[in-house]
């Protein structure tokens, strides 16, 4: 049996399905607002959240091209980061509430420095199937994964 690399590291591509799942989401809360039996302006109130939501989270989040967007995941002996375009590499700590499955990988993570957690959604469609069963393996069996970064 060989031993495994020191490091791992992936980087990821936007999700057709994450998007479309977005958009079918963003539609039925359009829609339900519309037909809500309430005031006008609570109604445009909530389409201006529905809207302000998808400002926010589409490039960020959906599509990856904003510069503060999540791309990458490396694990090495300094422990867990994770890479977007404006500051490179930033140490993470993965939190035990993550999750791999076959078909979804759910990131729990809380940045070095911040108290509040945060998430990230890896579809497979995100990957090649290669990486994201290699990104399943490590999430699962990796040794001192919930560690905090020293």
């Amino acid at each position: 049996m060989s031993s495994p690399s020191k490091v791992f590291q992936c980087r990821w591509q936007p999700s057709r399905r994450l998007l479309a799942a977005y958009l079918t989401a963003q539609g039925l809360a359009l829609v339900s607002l519309l037909l809500l039996d309430v005031p006008f302006a609570w109604r445009a109130l909530g389409v201006l959240a529905c809207i302000a939501h998808g400002v926010w989270h589409l490039p960020r989040v959906i599509l990856l091209d904003h510069p503060l967007a999540w791309r990458g995941l490396r694990r090495d002996t300094g422990g867990w980061s994770l890479w977007r375009r404006a500051d490179g590499w930033q140490v993470v700590q993965l939190l035990p509430d993550s999750m791999a499955l076959p078909g979804l990988v759910v990131l729990r993570f809380r940045a070095k420095g911040q108290w509040w957690p945060r998430s990230l959604c890896l579809p497979a469609d995100t990957l090649s199937a290669d990486e994201h069963r290699r990104l399943r393996v490590r999430l699962k069996f990796s040794r001192r994964r919930w560690a905090a970064p020293g």
